[in-house]
């Protein structure tokens, strides 16, 4: 068995450029896809979010329309490890021998300004452990800076939420700043696929999805690197 620390955005909210806030929080499929997969293989899985504050689902990531007619709301509360989470100060690499970051826009908000984040994720790449990544939580790598101040992230081959699927979800024009823009910004190598189909990214230990529908196949990757 395995530990698998899961950092999970704390953000309830994702400003927009003009001032207000936008409800939001993880994308509730890309937690849950994964945490099935994971736990049903045999492995533990461990919480961690900045300031140990209890993450909450983006309401839109619970509807039955984006979860194939079915009500996920139940299988989320039986988590128990939600309620209780670390704080990212808490954690200690070694004691996990995998890293996932789910999506949803909250990361946008917090986990992009992170550096304690960052830091773990310099850790997590060096490290050679399995490192995976999907959806909008790639905004967490703009924090993942080395001492000199470069992006441990720089060339690397990474997929996000694109351009394009943000401007299909209605929000690409009341965005900051959208997040494949930034991550070719610190000089990753950005492949995005069609909008809303599954495109999965590996390079070494670092596995990337692009969206919800990628989360499923990112989780099998990375089980393939536990053995």
């Amino acid at each position: 068995m395995s530990k698998i620390l899961f950092v999970v955005t704390g953000a309830t909210h994702w400003t927009l450029n003009d001032g207000t806030q936008h409800p939001t929080g993880y994308w509730a499929e890309e937690l849950l896809t994964p945490y099935k997969a994971f736990t049903e293989a045999g492995h533990m899985v461990v919480f961690a979010t900045p300031g140990g504050v209890v993450p909450v689902a983006d309401a839109g990531s619970l509807a039955p329309a984006v979860n194939g007619d079915r009500d996920i709301t139940p299988e989320l509360a039986e988590i128990a490890g939600l309620a209780s989470p670390l704080t990212l100060e808490e954690v200690d690499l070694a004691d996990y021998q995998a890293v996932f970051y789910p999506g949803g826009h909250g990361p946008m908000e917090d986990l992009a300004v992170d550096a304690t984040s960052g830091r773990l994720l310099v850790k997590a790449l060096e490290s050679g452990k399995p490192l995976g990544v999907v959806c909008h939580a790639p905004a967490a790598l703009l924090a993942a800076n080395r001492a000199d101040g470069t992006s441990a992230f720089t060339g690397r081959k990474i997929t996000a939420f694109s351009n394009e699927e943000e401007r299909q979800g209605g929000l690409a024009d009341k965005a900051v700043w959208l997040l494949e823009d930034r991550l070719k910004g610190i000089g990753a190598d950005v492949r995005v696929a069609a909008p809303w189909t599954p495109n999965v990214v590996i390079d070494g230990n670092l596995i990337t999805g692009q969206n919800p529908m990628s989360s499923g196949p990112l989780a099998a990757e990375l089980l393939k690197r536990l053995g």
